[in-house]
């Protein structure tokens, strides 16, 4: 090479997509290790600066400081003008052009067949790698990705399949070690060499709870399906493209993708992978925030090994590997499937809903499927929600959380390495990780993302009672009666679709349920409240003219369209044929405003319960069938029910504003609940109270979910836990299961046990369906009465404790019903618990969960715990004690170092908030404990109209301070409830008052009751 080129620097100016930050960058021929020196300039004045040559890595002597400055200095007197930069550009250019094709005519076809470019702040840069691994060329291209497009589609043609493994890259692998390579349909020795992987049949497993057989075909070991060819680090993260190196089993592979790691905060990372040449579906809910600013002190690190596939994401602190997805080297991303995998730190992982499952999940070759569908709930099934999000409790008792943001079918492998495998049958891979440390921290983070959850109306904590099949208003009348009548406290009454004229949305039956306006009226004299079901479904064979929200549906032009773009229609409850509103099209708000406004002018109703919303349909697809495409049966589906996509919900291929059927399925249902929640807020001008079966990431922001159809059965009260709980993880804590069961007929016993767990559902609703037997309490007897009394009294009580924990997740985005490993992530004993959990982080419930038990057996961490109705003291160091659970008695603990706000119970919640307050303080091993109560209307959508008050306890003495205050003020403080004091008390003082009190030498508590102590002042209370 001639020496005057080494000396030779290439100036470009290239125009950025943003206006307002139009950056300029030159061009160069720069060795690999220096491709991260690009310094960025002002006044549209930008050099890169570096030594090149030809067909040699550069030499060193050309990157040394005092060469470096002398050529800038020289190159900055040149660059008077960006008329002589541009032109010396495309001098140049031509130049190097013509000298290439004279030295090596066979360059500038090599260099095309491993092309990179980089992208960064929206300035697209392309450069070519050449024979020599180290040296790459800028080139000028105006439209870089036109010219992106023309190398892509000559030059990635001729990618050739995987050769097949040798023997040193299979039978060194372990069973548990095995990565399918094989998932779609039955495979044989040559089919699955064919993919260059390695054959080993192994029998079939015999377990009945495991749905996977250990992989019979599998990858080998350094098996590379795409290479780095460019990684550039920047104040933000890391941007890099892979280029396929092996074509994947799957048509429509993606040849060049990019890689972007952001560093948001410093416990969020994102990672997202990409097709840089073509726009791929992403989901536009949840709206996810925006971060344009560099994080200061990441508590990660995102690792790339540029001789392999993927990446690794390393706690900075200690190294401690959370994601890995280098070691294993399957990934795939082709139009229809996606595919990546990552061994895990530990196997302690939850998440991954809604299945029915342990909380603990097992890593014993365990599949998941998301995508929403309307089934009782069963175990190795896709069910009514999606949730690809995942927490790890690490072996150190740190925590970490992972989400993949793909709102396509996705499948799920767990396996014994551990390990995890995530496949989407779209998108894009959007991964965000949170670090924690603490699992109420992920859990925090996450919601950051997704949304934090909806502060609901204080009724809506109240008890509930519905059933399928009230015929009639008068019907309904009776059961409510009678359950008001035995002194069983309930504040909202439901009807299920029976109120509807043939079945029909936003009708109501004149004929059976004509005097429902009166009756929804008499409610809410008696401070009680009425939710009605809406589908979505609107029937779609009423007159012309008889059946508004069909015609005005249709007028507006909102409806799901099939491919020729009529609206699509299936069946479900409606008489004839259904179709459904597009909830993605901005129109359909105003849409279902007017349904729901006309419809709250016939009958006043208080909230919503949207179900069905998966969308379900009687039929798949469509009453007249779904078109023959790769949408309708696409390359790969997982065994999901009814095994095609289209099987009892909409064809694939329907059409909706946000994108196909395909693309939007799992986020109809939250869709719904989005315009649902405005549409309510606008009409009432209060708190949307909405319950929705159907749930998606972000859920939670809009409204409430329930299990479903679960069968009454003690198997199924007990499976409500755990997805109580994990629900609780995926940022939706109001939640609870239809008491008593749905399906099937309930027994006394059952339904006596069922009422006491229910009571501490976050959201407590008894329903049934119209061919079980009534499941009322009093239908089943005076034991189920008086349990139910019990139990929810005990609620209503706990109502100012519970409130305030929706409004801690509500701003902090934490969690109500709450795992035990939450609070105790150190003490592995908790990790797998799932028959006893807490409200927030003090109230502990331990139902019964089995048949004629008497006593339960739960798991005590360390500390101090007290019995809620003895206020007996019991301290553990760890360890399953016994406590009696009679009949009409669920057990409960309050936990030590908390101070829980109460208020005297009344039979609905209109009544209860009148009481005066009441503290109950239970010291931990220290005498100390905290607490807080907030306070506000109980439905309003005004902002920061509320009171916040902060409790402290230490020895002796308890104080009692406004942080907030306003009009919206509670009831005043009229008795507190001391625990765990052992010495006997002689006197007590309230702001320097003498008060009278009791103390139970026994049980060792102190009770100062008679009291009326406004909360607006400081209060201090202290005992001797």
């Amino acid at each position: 090479m001639m020496p005057w080129i080494k000396n030779l620097f290439v100036w470009r100016l290239i125009q950025g997509m943003r206006q307002e930050k139009a950056e300029y960058y030159n061009a160069s021929i720069c060795s690999k290790d220096k491709l991260e020196n690009h310094k960025k300039g002002n006044n549209q004045k930008i050099c890169l600066e570096e030594s090149f040559q030809m067909n040699k890595i550069i030499s060193n002597k050309h990157s040394d400081a005092s060469f470096y400055h002398q050529q800038k200095k020289m190159l900055k007197s040149r660059c008077c003008c960006i008329f002589t930069r541009v032109c010396l550009v495309i001098f140049v250019f031509m130049v190097l052009s013509l000298i290439c094709l004279l030295y090596n005519p066979k360059l500038i076809s090599k260099g095309c067949e491993n092309f990179m470019f980089y992208l960064y702040k929206n300035q697209h840069i392309l450069f070519q790698q050449f024979d020599e691994p180290n040296t790459y060329i800028f080139w000028p291209f105006k439209d870089i990705k036109q010219k992106l497009i023309a190398i892509n589609s000559s030059n990635f043609n001729k990618v050739r399949l995987p050769p097949s493994p040798d023997a040193n890259q299979c039978f060194s692998i372990q069973n548990n070690d095995r990565f399918d390579c094989f998932p779609d349909g039955f495979v044989n020795q040559s089919k699955c060499e064919q993919r260059g992987c390695c054959w080993q049949p192994k029998p079939k497993q015999t377990e009945s709870n495991i749905p996977l057989n250990v992989p019979y075909c599998f990858y080998p070991k350094n098996f590379r399906s795409y290479a780095y060819i460019n990684i550039t680090h920047n104040s933000f993260g890391i941007i890099a493209f892979l280029r396929r190196v092996f074509s994947s089993p799957f048509p429509g592979d993606v040849n060049i993708i990019k890689l972007t790691v952001k560093y948001e905060t410093d416990t969020r990372l994102h990672i997202k992978i990409t097709d840089p040449l073509h726009k791929r579906f992403e989901p536009p809910y949840p709206e996810v925030p925006i971060v344009d600013k560099v994080t200061t002190n990441p508590t990660y690190k995102c690792v790339i090994d540029p001789t392999k596939t993927g990446f690794k994401v390393e706690r900075k602190l200690d190294g401690s590997v959370i994601f890995d997805s280098q070691a294993i080297e399957n990934f795939i991303f082709s139009d229809q499937f996606l595919q990546i995998s990552t061994r895990l730190p530990s196997s302690y992982i939850y998440g991954l809903g809604e299945h029915r499952t342990h909380l603990l999940l097992s890593t014993d070759w365990q599949r998941f499927m998301f995508f929403n569908h309307d089934k009782i709930p069963h175990e190795n099934g896709n069910l009514y929600g999606s949730h690809p999000f995942y927490l790890v409790m690490e072996n150190t008792g740190k925590s970490h959380g992972v989400f993949l943001l793909n709102s396509n079918a996705i499948e799920v492998i767990l396996q014994p390495t551990p390990a995890l495998t995530l496949r989407a049958l779209g998108g894009i891979l959007d991964l965000y990780f949170f670090m924690g440390p603490l699992p109420s921290d992920v859990i925090k983070q996450y919601t950051e993302i997704i949304g934090k959850s909806i502060m609901p109306p204080y009724w809506g904590l109240g008890f509930h009672f519905c059933r399928f099949g009230f015929k009639t208003l008068n019907e309904t009348r009776k059961v409510w009666k009678r359950i008001v009548e035995a002194g069983i406290p309930l504040d909202t009454q439901w009807n299920d679709l029976d109120y509807m004229q043939n079945r029909n949305d936003f009708t109501l039956d004149q004929q059976n349920f004509g005097e429902l306006p009166a009756f929804v009226n008499e409610l809410h004299a008696l401070g009680m409240h009425y939710i009605p079901i809406i589908d979505p479904g609107i029937s779609g064979s009423e007159k012309l003219g008889s059946y508004p929200p069909y015609d005005i549906g249709l007028k507006m032009d909102i409806f799901v369209k099939n491919s020729s773009g009529k609206p699509l229609v299936g069946k479900v409850w409606n008489s004839g044929s259904t179709v459904w509103p597009d909830f993605t099209l901005p129109n359909t708000t105003d849409y279902w405003v007017l349904m729901l406004r006309n419809m709250h002018q016939l009958f006043p109703f208080d909230g919503a319960w949207i179900d069905m919303n998966e969308p379900s349909n009687f039929v798949s697809g469509s009453i007249y069938g779904c078109p023959n495409n790769d949408l309708e049966t696409p390359p790969y589906v997982p065994p999901i029910e009814g095994g095609k996509l289209n099987y009892k919900t909409m064809c694939m291929s329907a059409q909706h504003y946000a994108g196909n059927h395909y693309d939007i399925h799992n986020i109809y249902g939250l869709s719904e609940a989005i315009v649902t929640n405005f549409a309510l807020a606008e009409i009432t001008g209060k708190r949307p109270m909405i319950i929705s079966r159907s749930s998606f990431p972000g859920l939670g922001r809009y409204s409430g979910h329930w299990s479903g159809d679960v069968v009454s059965t003690w198997y199924d009260m007990k499976c409500t836990i755990p997805e109580l709980l994990s629900f609780s993880m995926f940022g939706i804590p109001l939640m609870g299961a239809d008491i008593c069961g749905f399906n099937g007929n309930t027994t006394s016993a059952l339904c006596n046990r069922w009422m006491q767990l229910g009571a501490f559902y976050p959201f407590s609703r008894n329903h049934n369906t119209d061919d079980a037997i009534d499941q009322d309490p009093v239908a089943l007897g005076p034991q189920v009465v008086e349990s139910s009394i019990k139990s929810l009294k005990i609620r209503y009580s706990f109502l100012p404790y519970l409130y305030t924990l929706f409004w801690i997740a509500h701003t902090e985005g934490s969690t109500v019903a709450t795992p035990m490993f939450f609070e105790f992530p150190y003490d592995k004993n908790t990790y797998s618990l799932e028959e006893q959990f807490l409200w927030g982080p003090a109230l502990l419930i331990v139902p019964v969960l089995k048949e004629n038990e008497l006593s339960v057996s739960p798991y005590l961490p360390a500390g101090v715990w007290y019995d809620f109705y003895t206020k007996k003291s019991l301290f553990s160091k760890g360890e399953t004690v016994n406590l009696s659970a009679p009949l009409d008695t669920i057990p409960i603990l309050i936990r030590g170092g908390y101070i829980l706000p109460q208020q005297e119970p009344k039979n609905t919640t209109t009544a209860s908030r009148k009481t005066k307050i009441q503290l109950l303080a239970a010291p931990n091993e220290f005498g100390k404990g905290v607490g807080q109560l907030y306070w506000d209307d109980g439905d309003s959508l005004k902002e920061n109209k509320y009171t916040l008050i902060n409790f402290l306890l230490q020895p002796g003495n308890l104080k009692i301070e406004p942080q907030w205050w306003s009009q919206e003020s509670p009831p005043n403080l009229g008795k507190v409830t001391v625990l765990g004091l052992i010495k006997p008390i002689s006197v007590v003082i309230v702001n320097n008052v003498h008060k009278n009190f009791k103390y139970n030498i026994t049980n060792q508590y102190l009770e100062i009751d008679q009291l009326d102590e406004s909360f607006k002042s400081t209060i201090i209370i202290s005992w001797l």
